[in-house]
């Protein structure tokens, strides 16, 4: 499958060709369902923490004998029910992350990628030649090519791009390694520099 290359102007300059098994994949949505989910908890801090029994301060000594008092029996001065004793039954930090099969996890990507192609949402740029450090340059070029929201995929090495681009809302720039399913789906396009296409390719083949 052949696809258009266009440079920062919206010019086409040329074809490609695209693994039909990349971007011509019919999108799962319960698997793409799953790996968002995933990607989310693996976000997600658990900072709840509570002091329990044993986490505060004080003495140890029992407060008063265990009979004739006519009170509750009691221990320590830790105890849940005084003013500065431990909890009880409180929440604490919790690890809510977990992981996919690889296999499943690059199925998602792949889907991903189809999905966008078949909207006609997916943009192969030749280069994204930014000379100076300026985020107008990178919105001018974005607003030619008609992105408001995307995520431009890359090789890396390119400073002018990576500090021109980190401002912009809504725009993201991930190198190919870092493509994943999560954020292929949240942004409207994707864009993909020429020189990262045959990486994305060799690592995505099934």
């Amino acid at each position: 499958m052949k696809a258009k290359v266009t440079d920062i102007k919206g010019k086409n300059v040329g074809d490609i060709e695209l693994s039909d098994e990349i971007f011509s994949v019919k999108p799962s949505k319960p698997l793409l369902y799953d790996i968002i989910k995933m990607q989310l908890a693996n976000r997600r801090k658990g900072c709840a923490s509570t002091r329990g029994h044993g986490d505060v301060s004080g003495t140890t000594a029992k407060m008063y004998r265990q009979k004739g008092t006519g009170r509750a029996r009691h221990g320590d001065e830790r105890a849940n029910i005084f003013v500065g004793g431990g909890k009880s039954f409180g929440p604490h930090q919790r690890d809510y992350s977990y992981r996919l099969p690889k296999k499943a996890r690059r199925s998602g990507i792949r889907a991903a990628l189809s999905l966008k192609r078949s909207e006609d949402k997916l943009l192969i740029l030749d280069d994204f030649p930014i000379k100076a450090i300026k985020t107008k340059d990178a919105v001018d070029a974005l607003k030619t090519l008609g992105v408001n929201s995307g995520l431009i995929i890359y090789n890396g090495g390119n400073e002018s791009l990576e500090k021109s681009v980190r401002n912009i809302t809504g725009v993201k720039l991930v190198r190919t390694e870092g493509v994943n399913a999560y954020d292929l789906i949240r942004h409207e396009h994707t864009i993909i520099l020429k020189d990262s296409l045959d990486k994305i390719q060799e690592v995505l083949k099934p």
